[in-house]
C-alpha cells in the first residue's frame, strides 16, 4: 500500500471535515429557527470530531498529533475542496451546500467501510450513523423549501446553480489516485462523483428545482493540492488564534 497516497487521502477527508466543521459552528446562536441553529452545531461537532478521528490515523502513519496538523498549517498545506471554506452566505447556500457536500460524505464512507485499509474501514463504519443523520436533516429542508414558496424556491435554485461548480470539487483527483484504486483504500473519485450524481438528481426531483446539467460545468478545483479561496486563510487564522497563544498548555 501506498503510504504517500494513503495519507494525501485522508489528509483531503479530515481537511472537508474540519474546515465545513468550523463553518457551520458558524451558525451558532444565527440559525434562522431555534432547532437549525441546534442542528448546524450539532452537526460541526460531528465533524470536527470525524476530522480529529482522521488526524489520529494520520499520526499513527508518523505525522504529527491532530492539534498541531489542524492548528499550525498554512492555507496552502490543506487539501480541502474549495467547497468547504466558501463563507456561510444566507442560509440558503449553507443549506444547498450542506445538502451537495454530505450526500458525497455519506456516500464516500459507505464505500470506505470495505477499505483494504482496516483503520480507515473501522471508521467508516462507525460514524455512518452519523452522516445519515446529516444527509436526512439535508434531504428533509431541501424537498421542503424546494416546494414551498416562490421565494424560497427562487433562492434554493440561484444557490443551487452557484454551488454546484464548487461541489463538484469534491471530486477533485488525486495525483495517486491509481494507487488508491488499486491497493483497495477507495474506489476512486468517478465512482463516487457517479453515485453522488444519482442520489442528487432523486432528492431534486421531488421539488420544485431544477438541476442544471453539470456535465457541461467547469468544476471550482484546486483545493486538493492546496490552491485556496481568498476565504481559508482568514478562516485558519480565526481557528487557531486561542492554540497559538501557548501550542503547549493543556486546557
Amino acid at each position: 500500500m501506498n503510504e504517500l497516497a494513503l495519507k494525501e487521502f485522508l489528509y483531503k477527508v479530515a481537511d472537508d471535515q474540519l474546515i465545513l466543521g468550523h463553518r457551520n459552528s458558524e451558525w451558532t446562536g444565527f440559525g434562522p429557527l431555534l432547532e437549525e441553529d441546534i442542528a448546524f452545531s450539532s452537526m460541526a461537532q460531528d465533524k470536527v470530531g470525524q476530522s480529529q478521528a482522521l488526524y489520529e490515523i494520520l499520526h499513527a502513519l508518523g505525522e504529527q498529533n491532530p492539534d498541531t496538523v489542524a492548528f499550525m498549517r498554512n492555507a496552502n498545506q490543506f487539501h480541502n475542496c474549495i467547497l468547504a471554506e466558501l463563507p456561510n452566505g444566507e442560509y440558503d447556500f449553507s443549506l444547498i451546500r450542506h445538502f451537495l457536500y454530505d450526500t458525497a460524505l455519506a456516500i464516500r464512507f459507505e464505500m470506505l467501510s470495505t477499505s483494504a485499509f482496516k483503520p480507515l474501514a473501522e471508521l467508516a463504519t462507525k460514524i455512518r450513523g452519523e452522516l445519515k443523520y446529516h444527509t436526512l436533516h439535508a434531504n428533509t429542508w431541501v424537498k421542503q423549501l424546494g416546494s414551498a414558496t416562490p421565494e424560497s424556491i427562487q433562492r434554493l435554485q440561484k444557490s443551487l446553480e452557484y454551488a454546484l461548480p464548487f461541489a463538484l470539487g469534491i471530486f477533485e483527483k488525486s495525483p495517486y489516485e491509481d494507487e488508491i484504486i488499486k491497493s483497495g483504500i477507495f474506489a476512486g473519485e468517478e465512482v463516487l462523483k457517479s453515485q453522488w450524481l444519482r442520489k442528487v438528481e432523486e432528492i431534486i426531483a421531488q421539488t420544485k428545482l431544477q438541476l442544471p446539467d453539470t456535465s457541461s460545468m467547469n468544476p471550482v478545483e484546486g483545493g486538493r493540492v492546496g490552491k485556496h479561496s481568498e476565504h481559508l486563510q482568514p478562516l485558519l487564522d480565526e481557528m487557531s488564534e486561542v492554540f497559538k497563544i501557548d501550542p503547549t498548555a493543556e486546557w
